[in-house]
């Protein structure tokens, strides 16, 4: 897919996408991917055909919206509560999991979360498979998975123009959603995706929220390189703890707000919540 005028791309004198994507994996020294092979679906249910963005596709139209789903419970244990407006998100009730080509396939329930280009066209999804009752995640081997195409893409929240918040989960992203809710956010599923994101060509300033560990600042530092080559101003939102999902369910969203407050620049104080700045400006 061409992206014929993006800043990014601009800012590094690339005009592809597969310009775009040969450049991160330079410069995260990724292997070279393969192309992959179309699986045929063998059943209904979903999940069954597993890789292709078609298959993505396929399995986000059949699930529904997520309001009073097991993955709002789900996401609700986790103190994310606040879920207006995030129509990437659906829940599937019966979706396949196989933990390897050898094994039975199983059925669980899972929050499947719609990956998009910047153009909004879906090109992947991703999986979480979550425990009968919606209490935690299911006990599989490897309940989070994704599918389709995914590099430089995101589960998007929001449309950003000017400003953005961008970091790896889709937890991390909506529990900063709770506090800015007036952010756009994307989430990139991974740190080495999270570094090949690409970014909007009306981008102005980027709030790059790292999870605290190593491959956290690895990514923080390759998406802050690429945005400033590109003109875009680069901010990092830092958690207390391992991430910001963590901060949420440990000390609560009033807190959560406050240390994002300081983080903001200040040209940004319009992105805290009405009442907040109802609170503020007395």
């Amino acid at each position: 897919m061409a992206i014929s005028s993006t800043s990014s791309a601009r800012g590094c004198g690339l005009l592809e996408f597969k310009d775009v994507a040969e450049e991160a994996r330079r410069f995260l020294t990724l292997p070279r991917s393969e192309p992959e092979k179309s699986r045929k679906p063998s059943g209904r249910m979903a999940g069954n055909a597993v890789g292709s963005p078609e298959a993505a596709r396929r399995l986000f139209a059949m699930s529904q919206p997520i309001g009073g789903t097991l993955a709002e419970a789900y996401l609700g244990g986790r103190a994310i509560t606040s879920l207006s407006g995030a129509t990437a998100l659906r829940f599937h009730p019966r979706c396949y999991y196989r933990p390897d080509e050898h094994s039975p396939t199983e059925i669980w329930p899972a929050m499947i979360a719609c990956v998009t280009d910047l153009t909004g066209w879906q090109t992947g999804a991703h999986r979480t498979w979550l425990a009968p009752d919606g209490s935690g995640k299911a006990p599989v081997e490897t309940p989070r998975r994704a599918m389709g195409d995914l590099l430089g893409h995101a589960v998007r929240f929001g449309v950003p123009y000017e400003v953005m918040a961008v970091g790896e989960g889709i937890e991390t992203m909506l529990s900063l959603r709770c506090a800015l809710p007036a952010v756009p956010m994307a989430a990139a599923l991974s740190a080495n995706h999270l570094a090949a994101l690409l970014l909007p060509p009306t981008l102005r300033r980027l709030y790059i929220a790292r999870d605290a560990d190593a491959a956290g600042g690895m990514a923080l530092a390759a998406l802050t390189k690429r945005a400033e080559a590109a003109g875009i101003e680069a901010l990092a939102l830092s958690p207390r703890m391992g991430d910001f999902n963590e901060d949420l369910r440990a000390f609560g969203l009033g807190a959560l707000r406050a240390a994002l407050r300081i983080q903001l620049a200040p040209q940004d104080g319009c992105f805290q919540s009405t009442e907040e700045r109802k609170r503020i400006n007395g």
